[in-house]
């Protein structure tokens, strides 16, 4: 009876070797550099302070009104991130058209470079640029979760664009169909479930960065926390971070099904 000789190894190739190797250069280089000490952190004092600094969280904050605060935090936050998720779909979709190449070659590179950069800074920096426009509270938050979603969005957005097939539309088109409706008709529709499965995972994203940045004055419950934390409210404090950790995880089981629902999985 022939046995079937098992198929060898894959052969790994030098360059792959190469990159291992400089990524484990590139690890060790970084703890060096750092000095971390790790002996320093386990010690006795190190977690007798830090027990006695966490039970000053013990009990929290229940009292009536300032749950009311609360609620209206989590209302802030919740509205915060919405509103700045809607705005950077409707500009993220405006701007991944041309960065997919549907207006030209030269557009292309030039709007792709824009969502790059408008992506590349984080939504706390943007927060803090617009701050000095906008002033403190919501609204500048607001706008900085806009800026740099439309950023992510955009570029999502253009590269899905891209990789649609390109028969139903084409079909359209020479069937006497114009080009914009034969988007509406053909491409929007294929396209549709996972553009919405983009802008829902961003929600989920920014609902955590909508509650970091009222920590630089941009309001919601962020701003509350570091609030309590600048006065030494740790009980105060407790009962705003168990409600950023319950809205963040009824946001994500939300936005988790609503994305089942619609990519049919």
């Amino acid at each position: 009876m022939n046995k079937r000789r098992p198929s060898p190894p894959p052969v790994v190739e030098p360059a792959t070797v190469v990159l291992l190797v400089g990524i484990l250069a590139l690890v060790c280089a970084s703890f060096y550099s750092l000095s971390i000490k790790w002996g320093e952190l386990f010690t006795a004092d190190a977690v007798r302070s830090s027990l006695e600094f966490l039970r000053g969280f013990t009990p929290p904050e229940l009292a009536g009104p300032f749950l009311v605060k609360i609620a209206e935090g989590m209302l802030e936050t919740l509205s915060m991130s919405a509103l700045g998720t809607a705005i950077a779909f409707v500009f993220g979709i405006a701007l991944a058209l041309p960065a997919s190449g549907r207006f030209g070659a030269v557009a292309r590179p030039l709007i792709r470079l824009a969502l790059n950069i408008l992506r590349s800074i984080p939504e706390l920096v943007w927060a803090v640029i617009l701050l000095v426009a906008a002033g403190l509270g919501p609204f500048a938050g607001t706008l900085a979760l806009a800026v740099h979603t439309t950023g992510v969005l955009g570029r999502l957005f253009a590269d899905a664009f891209e990789n649609l097939p390109s028969a139903p539309e084409a079909t359209l088109r020479i069937n006497g169909a114009r080009p914009m409706a034969a988007f509406f008709y053909a491409a929007l529709p294929q396209v549709s479930p996972q553009l919405m499965s983009y802008t829902l995972y961003r929600w989920e994203n920014n609902i955590r960065a909508a509650a970091i940045l009222g920590v630089v004055g941009a309001g919601g419950l962020g701003q509350m926390l570091k609030y309590h934390l600048s006065l030494f409210q740790m009980q105060q404090a407790a009962s705003v971070i168990f409600a950023m950790l319950l809205m963040i995880a009824a946001v994500d089981g939300i936005s988790f099904w609503l994305r089942r629902r619609l990519t049919g999985n």
